[in-house]
């Protein structure tokens, strides 16, 4: 036990110390399980002769890939062994709505793990150059990757929040970018736009992060329905219903921007990327106008907005922007503008569980 008898019984001991000790007491052992387990099966794994760490044959893919499946089993059995029985009280409608959202967490935490090994081995074969690993060291390089990975899942199963989801969210999208443009055929893709990353043998780097992140902004925005919903009741679900349904549709809009690569449907592509700031943007105004209350986010919106339009004017109008630059400006106004928000509700929506009474979220 982490918790020292000596300090049983002391006033300041409370019961959400004691809560806080016992969770990270879990998590310890939940890493040192991930360890084990992903190095017994990273070891079984690679075994046979000595293999590089880069090039053909490199042990990194396997890594990557033994890391990513126990960073998603971590998760999942966090989920039930702190979260069971949440969806029972709720009608199927919601309880739906909560299974799909974990399942698509579950991919994304599986992604992140997986492309973090990825863009860590890219990184360092730079300076390991003509390392081989022979089977039982791949294994100890693979309990690391999985036991980075499975605390990072097992810690946000326990409490599932939409701050975690975003935070999955830009991480990803972070560590998904810069391996592409690590392994981008073009080096000189910034000299037009971001989808230049999704061209040639490597775009799949570019063009799997698209779809993965596309999935996310579905799934923080069905997260942020969660919240304004256990804010404002029964009552607002119809508003609530409407702004998830516009991120869903930004998501699907950014997965098809993955899905339709530049160089073979441009128009596709072009569409796809255009729907996807509209449908974010929209999102965004929906959202502000439920919680017209809350000055901070009225004001964040309207700059939000306002820096989107100029920028478009610079880069379109008077062309002193590219257009990569133009993206990276929006993709990152848009990330500060849902941190922002997502904090704002964890400080405003209540943490406890709120089963809906209706049987649909459109009609009484």
């Amino acid at each position: 036990m982490l918790i020292p008898p000596a300090y049983v019984g002391r006033e300041w001991f409370d019961e959400g110390m004691e809560t806080g000790l016992r969770e990270l007491e879990r998590m310890l052992w939940a890493t040192a399980v991930c360890f084990s387990a992903g190095a017994v099966v990273g070891t079984g794994v690679l075994w046979g002769a000595a293999r590089p760490f880069s090039g053909d044959g490199s042990v990194i893919i396997p890594i990557a890939l033994v890391a990513a499946v126990i960073a998603a089993v971590a998760f999942t059995i966090s989920t039930r062994m702190h979260r069971r029985g949440e969806t029972a009280p709720m009608p199927p409608w919601q309880a739906s709505v909560s299974h799909i959202s974990a399942a698509a967490v579950t991919v994304a935490i599986a992604g992140v793990t997986g492309l973090g090994v990825l863009l860590a081995g890219e990184v360092l074969a730079t300076g390991l150059e003509g390392l081989t690993l022979p089977a039982l060291a791949g294994g100890v390089f693979t309990g690391i990757a999985s036991a980075l990975g499975g605390r990072l899942g097992f810690r946000i199963g326990m409490r599932l929040s939409t701050q975690d989801i975003a935070r999955l969210l830009t991480s990803f999208l972070v560590v998904g970018t810069l391996f592409a443009m690590l392994t981008a055929t073009d080096a000189a893709w910034w000299e037009r736009s971001f989808s230049e990353l999704g061209i040639g043998a490597g775009g799949w780097a570019f063009n799997g992060t698209a779809v993965v992140a596309g999935l996310l902004v579905a799934t923080t925005g069905s997260y942020l329905g969660r919240d304004l919903h256990r804010m404002l009741g029964d009552s607002a679900l119809p508003r609530i219903a409407a702004i998830v349904l516009t991120w869903a549709g930004a998501g699907v809009a950014l997965a098809a921007v993955g899905l339709l690569p530049l160089d073979r449907v441009p128009v596709a592509h072009a569409i796809a990327a255009f729907s996807m700031l509209v449908l974010i943007l929209a999102a965004a105004v929906l959202t502000t106008l439920l919680l017209r209350d809350v000055a901070t986010l009225r004001v964040l919106t309207i700059v939000l907005v306002g820096t989107v339009v100029v920028a478009a004017v610079i880069a379109f109008g008077f062309n002193l922007l590219s257009v990569a630059a133009l993206e990276g400006i929006v993709v990152g106004v848009v990330l500060l503008w849902l941190t922002t928000l997502v904090q704002l509700l964890a400080v405003l929506a209540p943490d406890a569980s709120r089963p809906s009474a209706r049987r649909s979220p459109l009609r009484a």
